[in-house]
Order: structure tokens, then C-alpha cells, then sequence
């Protein structure tokens, strides 16, 4: 394998086309939280990463997975929007502490407002409802959110419970969050959800009516103003004493789409008491501004544009076939893409190809890497056809006939036994000549005496 540089030429004519923008220095960032994510969500691409395999408790991001399974009832039509569920005394039983909505046992009320309950003010009790309308159980119910998560391809992710209260063994990571949340940000009743600001659930036969505010401060203001980020489009807020404070959140600029995941983070107060910074939603925030600033979509291509050579035998027309890169990498990268490190590292199938060869047959690959990352693989392909000489070609084949270790002891066996054959004439004939002379005297002796009578 061989490594080459890209030439100067290449990001010129990349900026001159308009797929780059202006170089600019993208500004070095370091979220202020143990856990943090941010991904490129249209294709799957890490764009910031901080202790994103870590375990840690996920607070109550875990009722984005109690929604998701909702959601997913409603669409295999378990369950409806209209669905009137009513609170079990166990269902409504939640750990002291809890964020809460109030729902008491005996309560009935539509599967739509728990949602808008589980997902706005974080109500425990909600989630615990709607356990047990989807699987009949809250155990079950859990059960079935390992299940979902190890088929989405979550790799460190464990639930106790539906809400997300501190419990052993109740753990995910910032990579999982994004991979469950991206799933749930598929379906249009989450995105209506948690991007609602406020929701008014109507009088049950338990309550008079009750305003629902969202807890995502980049979402409304009703809680914390001060922090809104008008490309956000959802996402769950969570914080207890195990997880800090945490938040997931989506955005979405044009095409551009990302999620965001930080956990651990915290408030920092005034010697008052005062707040002065949520971290969780300020560094989030700043995640997501930097990385709608700081990285761009660009297709890498060169075709055309022959980048090394193979050597090429049985042919009288070349003895080399110029070689290019087929199709184009697209990936999100830097806006401040720096050449000197965007590398490609070329591998030849062979070592020369014979004739004929036909333009467009691949006869390698191109890998091209930033900083070590490697962003995608294209074939090498002949630029032209190069035809194959028939006496060339004869001739090879005779010298590869002869150079075959089975024809060469064929024909070795044939000279030894030719040689064989000519020695044993060779002698054969030695011994007859003495026998023949001596025949020939005695001939003479018979006719002298036949004389003498």
C-alpha cells in the first residue's frame, strides 16, 4: 500500500465549485459535562465525542424509550392516541423525589396527554401508566425496553425502570441515548410532542384542567428562559443525584440534522443560592451552534483525474494503463478542511495485468483518511482500453507452457529416455562390428581351400 497527499489543486478547485466554504478556524471546544455527543444524525457520523462509552445513569432521557414503545403501540394499532387509560394503584405509586404530574390512582385520561405528561414535566407516574398499557406490567414492560434496545443496537444499555429514577443497574451511554433517540425522532408523534411548549390536559374525574410545561429550556422558556435555540426540535431533559443534569436534544438547520446528548452536567448558583448557569442546557446549546458552524457536508471525488499507473504486458500499443478513482465520498467534514491532512492511501490489486484490458475494469481501490479518520473507499478503474498483441500472447503461452514443472518433467523424461535409447544403439552397434569381420575372413578361408581342390 502506498500513501500519497492530495495536491494543492484539488481543494482549489473544491472551494472554487463552491463545495467548501472559505477556510476558517474552527473553534476548539470542550463540553463542560462527564458525558457528551454530538452526532451528524443524517449519517450517523461522530462530530464531538467526550466519554461517549462511559456508563452512567440517563435520568429520565429513559422515558424516551418508554414514548418510543407508546408510539410504537399506537402505529401496530395496541393502542391509540384516543385511548382512555386508567391509573392502577401500583402505576401511580412512584419514588420519593420523583418529578410528577399528579396523577392519582383511579385517574383516567388519553394515552396522547400521558404522553404529553411523560415527556413535558417528566411525570414518573405517567411513564408507569403507560408501562402497563403496552405490556399489561411494568416488569414486563421493562423487559421489553432491554429487548427494543439490544435490537436497535444499543451496546451498553440496561433498564430497571420505565422513568429513569436512580436504581442499580439502571444504565446507558451517550452513544445508546443517541441510537434510541434518533429512533424515536422517526416517528411525527414524538417530534409533535417534545416540541410542544405547553399542553393543557383537559378535566379528568380526578383533576380540574392542568397545564403542562416543558422542561427543555431550548425548547420554551416557561421554566428557564434564557437558553432557547430556535433550530431545536425536541428532546428530554433528566437529572438525579446518580446521572447530574442531562439533556438529549435534536436540531435541525435545512438538511443539516443533529443530535446532541449530554449528561452529567451542572447548575452552577451565586453565593445566594442564585442560579447563574444550567449547564446541562448551555453547553448543549453551544454543542449544537458549534456544530452547525463548524462542519459542512463535502463530496470528495476525482473523477478524470488519474491519480497512478499499472504496468501492462502482452501489448504492443502500451506498457502502462493510467488509473482513476470511480465515484465520489460524501462525508461531513471541518469547514476548515486542511489538505496536509487529508491523505489517500492507494492499493493495486496486482502487480502488472495482462492485455487486453478494458476501460472501466477495476484494478484497485482508493482510501481516503482525515486526521486518521477514514472516510470512505473508491475503486481504481483503467482510464482506457489497452488491446492484447496475438504473437505477444502465443508466445507467453508457450513460455508458460514450457515453464510448467508437469511439462518440464514430461520433456526431461522424453530426453532422458532418448538418450537411453541412442546409448544402447550406440553400443549395440560397437558389439556387431567385430562378430561381422570375423565372418567375413572365415568367408575368404573357405573359398582359398575350395581352390586347393
Amino acid at each position: 500500500m502506498k500513501k500519497y497527499r492530495f495536491f494543492s489543486l484539488f481543494l482549489a478547485l473544491l472551494l472554487f465549485a463552491g463545495i467548501l466554504p472559505p477556510a476558517c478556524a474552527i473553534e476548539d471546544i470542550n463540553i463542560d459535562a462527564r458525558c457528551a455527543l454530538l452526532m451528524d444524525a443524517n449519517y450517523d457520523e461522530v462530530l464531538y465525542a467526550k466519554n461517549t462509552d462511559v456508563r452512567a445513569a440517563p435520568a429520565s432521557i429513559t422515558k424516551v424509550m418508554t414514548a418510543l414503545l407508546t408510539v410504537e403501540a399506537i402505529e401496530r394499532g395496541d393502542l391509540s392516541l384516543g385511548t382512555v387509560i386508567t391509573a392502577s394503584e401500583a402505576a401511580a405509586s412512584i419514588p420519593p423525589g420523583s418529578s410528577t404530574s399528579n396523577i392519582v390512582a383511579g385517574e383516567q385520561m388519553t394515552v396522547e396527554d400521558l404522553l404529553y405528561c411523560l415527556m413535558l414535566p417528566s411525570a414518573n407516574e405517567a411513564a408507569q401508566i403507560l408501562a402497563e398499557a403496552v405490556s399489561g406490567s411494568i416488569p414486563e414492560f421493562v423487559e421489553l425496553m432491554n429487548r427494543r434496545a439490544r435490537e436497535l443496537g444499543c451496546q451498553s444499555t440496561h433498564f430497571m425502570n420505565a422513568h429513569g429514577f436512580d436504581e442499580e443497574g439502571h444504565y446507558t451511554t451517550a452513544r445508546d441515548i443517541y441510537i434510541f433517540s434518533k429512533e424515536a425522532f422517526r416517528h411525527e408523534i414524538f417530534r409533535t410532542v417534545v416540541y410542544t411548549s405547553v399542553h393543557k390536559v383537559p378535566a379528568t374525574n380526578k383533576s380540574k384542567e392542568r397545564e403542562m410545561y416543558n422542561s427543555n429550556a431550548l425548547v420554551s422558556q416557561w421554566r428557564y428562559p434564557g437558553y432557547r435555540f430556535d433550530k431545536v426540535i425536541g428532546g428530554k431533559t433528566g437529572s438525579t443525584g446518580d446521572a447530574g443534569y442531562c439533556l438529549m436534544a435534536a436540531a435541525e438547520d435545512g438538511d443539516e440534522y443533529l443530535i446532541s446528548v449530554v449528561l452529567g452536567a451542572e447548575t452552577i448558583m451565586d453565593d445566594r443560592g442564585y442560579v447563574l448557569d444550567r449547564k446541562q442546557f448551555s453547553e448543549s446549546r453551544r454543542l449544537l451552534v458549534w456544530g452547525f458552524k463548524s462542519f459542512r457536508r463535502v463530496t470528495l471525488s476525482q473523477d478524470g483525474k488519474p491519480v497512478t499507473s499499472m504496468p501492462v504486458t502482452l501489448s504492443q500499443q502500451t506498457d502502462t494503463v493510467m488509473l482513476q478513482p470511480q465515484g465520489s465520498i460524501t462525508r461531513t467534514l471541518p469547514v476548515d478542511l486542511d489538505e496536509e491532512h487529508l491523505e489517500r492511501d492507494i492499493a493495486l490489486f496486482y502487480e502488472s495485468v495482462q492485455a487486453p484490458v478494458e476501460e472501466g475494469q477495476v484494478l484497485g481501490t482508493m482510501t481516503i483518511s482525515y486526521e486518521g479518520d477514514v472516510l470512505g473507499t473508491m475503486d481504481l478503474v483503467a482510464c482506457t482500453s489497452v488491446e492484447r498483441s496475438e504473437f505477444l500472447y502465443q508466445k507467453e503461452r508457450i513460455e508458460q507452457f514450457f515453464k510448467k514443472s508437469g511439462t518440464q518433467i514430461v520433456l526431461g523424461s522424453v530426453i532422458l529416455l532418448a538418450g537411453i535409447v541412442c546409448l544402447r544403439l550406440l553400443v549395440f552397434r560397437k558389439r556387431r562390428r567385430p562378430y561381422s569381420a570375423a565372418g567375413a575372413k572365415k568367408t575368404g578361408s573357405q573359398k582359398r581351400n575350395d581352390n586347393r581342390w
